[in-house]
C-alpha cells in the first residue's frame, strides 16, 4: 500500500510539472523550447527524488507481509 501512495505522489509531481510547463509555455511562446527543457529536467528530478521513498516503502511493505517489523518501528519502552 505504501508503494502505491509513493507512486501516486510521483505521478502528481509529474502532472504538476507538466501543467506548470504548459502554462508557462502558453504565456511566453518565444521561450517555449527553453521552458519545456526546464520542465523535462524538473520531471526527471521528481522521478529521481521519488526512487528512495519508493524503495523504502517497498521494503516496509515486504517486511509487513513477511510478519517482521520494518526498521525504525520497534515499540517504545515508555509506552
Amino acid at each position: 500500500m505504501r508503494v502505491l501512495i509513493e507512486v501516486v505522489h510521483i505521478a502528481i509531481g509529474l502532472i504538476a510539472a507538466a501543467l506548470i510547463s504548459a502554462a508557462a509555455a502558453w504565456s511566453y511562446p518565444r521561450a517555449t523550447g527553453d521552458i519545456w527543457l526546464v520542465g523535462y529536467a524538473c520531471m526527471i528530478a521528481v522521478v529521481l527524488m521519488g526512487v528512495g521513498p519508493v524503495r523504502r516503502a517497498f521494503a516496509e511493505d515486504k517486511a509487513r507481509l513477511a510478519g517482521a517489523r520494518p526498521a525504525g518501528t520497534e515499540p517504545r519502552a515508555d509506552g
